[in-house]
């Protein structure tokens, strides 16, 4: 079953966005990822609830945009596109983390979906 496992938030001011959702005691780093601006959000440690990231709004990033995880991005991606929905460019490779891809639902919501990298324990 795919869960939803990160946000992230667009922000027209990062510092500004970075500085109010302190507030809720979440640690807010800078992600260091070249050539991008993108603060991960730590929102809790043994807790529930997941993670996420603050980054500068463009003109075509939604205000909010969940990612759900999934099994095998190939497959879901196919299923997406027969369930209605649409699928924006090709599957890129996050270093660490996994396979990733922005997809837009039937109703026009932006949302992401990860496969994962094996871990190696």
């Amino acid at each position: 079953m795919g869960r939803v496992v990160h946000f992230e938030i667009a922000a027209d001011d990062v510092a500004r966005a970075r500085k109010f959702y302190e507030v809720f005691g979440w640690k807010i780093a800078d992600a260091g990822m070249p050539g991008m601006e993108y603060w991960l959000a730590t929102t809790g440690e043994g807790e529930p609830g997941i993670d996420g990231a603050i980054f500068p709004r463009s003109d075509n990033s939604p205000p909010v945009r969940n990612t759900i995880a999934v099994d095998d991005l190939d497959a879901m991606i196919e299923k997406v596109k027969a369930a209605g929905g649409d699928v924006e460019g090709e599957k890129m490779p996050i270093p660490g983390i996994g396979d990733y891809i922005n997809a837009t639902d039937t109703e026009g919501n932006q949302f992401g979906m990860l496969q994962a990298a094996p871990r190696n324990i």
